[in-house]
């Protein structure tokens, strides 16, 4: 069925990161070998802290789980050489039961495709082109070994001929006659035991001569043929059936359509559909990026069901899922996030629990199922746990947060107070990262009504590197919030240690003014007790939204603070 990518949303935190490694364990331990943890997002100072502590790899890299070429093109690819007899490549074609065979020369490059319908056209040529119907292309050897025959004598067998065939049926002085219509160098001539014929043929030295019905041949012409350097052929056939395999010895390279049409095996799935629809052909050979031919698919592999599939982890909206998602099979979702619109061709598995991290409810799930828990992956999800709920101190935390800590703590050997601390001074994206780059590191898209805007947040020891670089931070909100045709981008700046925050603002100075939060700073709001996106500052920020609709003068949701953050000398 193909592999099962476990996978968080875009810019994942290590939340995301944890809970994918984490529930991808749990799958394969439960019978689903093919989970496989994901990313779609890099990783950040903490988030490799956290897989160094506890050694585990980082979860593979997927930018776009988009359908591909690759993912339903045949790979075990039938092809033939280009010096292939065309009777070889149609047993192949039959036996195979397939209507287009590519024509590979030994670098494995696509020289053209044969077809059952260009075949049957040289076998049965219109009447324009009766002549052809005579028309041999080949070899001696290669038609000795077409017609299942010996080669009695052969003179240059290799060489290949562009002969025209004389059936000898007929009276030795009307064969005679016609002898002259054709040049001796090309002719092929089939005939059965008539001695006169076979006679007349070699000494008007006849390009080949073709004994059919499994009759030898007298000493005489033995000698007679290779006086007059002439190549025969002992064929076991009657002359019909003689006649029809000498056609069908031409070798595949006359027939071939060379205006076919490729594909990159990594090239969208949809848009190669788009090209095949509108194409006369009906196969495709698929290449590499060497032009090696990797593939072949069919427009009726376009039907097939792609193999991949995924199970979402952290979130459960489409806008902040990996791109291409909307196009596989969701098998899952485990979340603890709002409920965002979403819809599935069938019922699955939607595991949507209000406690403080994804990776409290996947532990439960090794708990509740018994399965084991080893320590490394028990300490990822420890600190998938403490990374959202600030160790348990932000408002989302819940009874279940703490029980779930207490027993990762004893299976993993980590103390989460001394593995926090750790954790919160490991990295700090503000110094490790540009501006715009630390405004996306953990950012998540957001839809209300027709209104979409983005929701980001950082997580700092005090805001004293924020203060230093607010200039340019803000510059790359505002940036960040026009390129992607926002209403508004909201950045959440919190000082873990103090459980306090300040929030910037870019966008739409009306909904700005929505926000009625005490100014630290013009365009930097104080925001006292905030620390949780998603249990605070969102539901605040989608009222504000709302009140903007209806025209309310200002938005309704957290108590207003009184105190001020205090800004650093210089800051100003």
């Amino acid at each position: 069925m193909g592999e099962i990518l476990v996978i968080g949303h875009r810019n994942p935190d290590t939340d995301a990161i944890c809970s994918a490694i984490g529930y991808a364990d749990f799958k394969r331990r439960t019978g689903m070998a093919d989970a496989v943890a994901a990313r779609c997002g890099d990783i950040n100072d903490r988030i490799d802290f956290v897989l160094r502590t506890f050694g585990v790899p980082a979860p593979r890299f997927v930018a776009d789980v988009s359908p591909r070429v690759a993912d339903v093109m045949r790979s075990n690819v039938v092809s033939v050489p280009p010096e292939t007899p065309l009777m070889d490549a149609l047993a192949i074609m039959d036996q195979r039961n397939i209507r287009v065979l590519p024509v590979l020369d030994p670098n494995r490059h696509c020289i053209g495709l044969l077809s059952v319908f260009k075949a049957s056209k040289f076998f049965f040529p219109s009447q324009s082109r009766m002549s052809d119907s005579r028309r041999v292309v080949a070899s001696v050897r290669s038609l000795a070994r077409v017609l299942g025959g010996t080669m009695l004598c052969g003179f240059e067998p290799d060489a290949e001929n562009d002969l025209v065939l004389m059936i000898g049926a007929m009276r030795p002085a009307s064969f005679g006659a016609r002898l002259p219509s054709y040049a001796p160098e090309r002719l092929l001539v089939v005939v059965g035991d008539r001695e006169e014929i076979q006679e007349a043929a070699i000494r008007a030295r006849a390009r080949c001569v073709v004994i059919t019905g499994g009759y030898d041949v007298s000493p005489e012409i033995r000698r007679l043929a290779q006086q007059f350097e002439v190549s025969v052929v002992l064929c076991p056939h009657d002359t019909t059936t003689t006649a029809m395999l000498c056609r069908a010895s031409v070798s595949v390279g006359h027939l071939l359509r060379s205006d076919y049409l490729t594909f990159r095996e990594d090239e969208l799935l949809v848009d190669a559909q788009r090209l095949a629809a509108a194409s006369q052909f009906q196969a495709f050979p698929v290449v590499d990026d060497s032009e090696r031919v990797v593939g072949m698919l069919s427009k009726s592999d376009f039907l097939r069901h792609v193999g991949r599939r995924l199970i979402l982890v952290d979130h459960n909206e489409l806008s902040q899922a990996v791109t291409g998602a909307a196009d596989l099979e969701i098998l899952e979702i485990i979340d603890h996030h709002r409920l965002g619109s979403f819809t599935t061709q069938q019922p699955i598995l939607f595991r949507n629990e209000p406690v403080g991290s994804t990776s409290t409810i996947v532990a439960e799930q090794f708990l509740l199922n018994r399965v084991e828990l080893t320590p490394a992956i028990a300490g990822c999800l420890l600190a998938g746990l403490v990374s959202d709920t600030l160790n348990l101190t932000s408002p989302t935390t819940t009874a279940r947060d703490a029980d779930v800590l207490a027993v990762l703590e004893k299976v993993s050997g980590v103390n989460a107070r001394e593995f926090v601390e750790k954790l919160f001074s490991s990295g700090s994206v503000l110094v490790s990262k540009p501006a715009a780059e630390a405004i996306t590191t953990d950012c998540k898209e957001y839809a209300e009504g027709h209104a979409r805007f983005s929701v980001a947040q950082i997580e700092e020891l005090g805001f004293d590197t924020f203060w230093k670089r607010k200039d340019e931070v803000a510059r790359a909100l505002d940036a960040h919030c026009q390129s992607h045709g926002y209403l508004f981008s909201a950045l959440l700046v919190t000082d873990v240690v103090q459980q306090t925050s300040l929030l910037l603002v870019a966008g739409d100075p009306r909904f700005r003014s929505r926000i009625v939060h005490p100014e630290a700073q013009p365009g930097i709001f104080q925001m006292d007790g905030v620390v949780s996106r998603k249990k605070q500052l969102l539901p605040y920020l989608t009222q504000c939204l709302r009140s903007l609709g209806n025209g309310n003068s200002h938005g309704n949701g957290l108590p207003l603070p009184n105190a001020t953050v205090p800004i650093p000398p210089g800051a100003t």
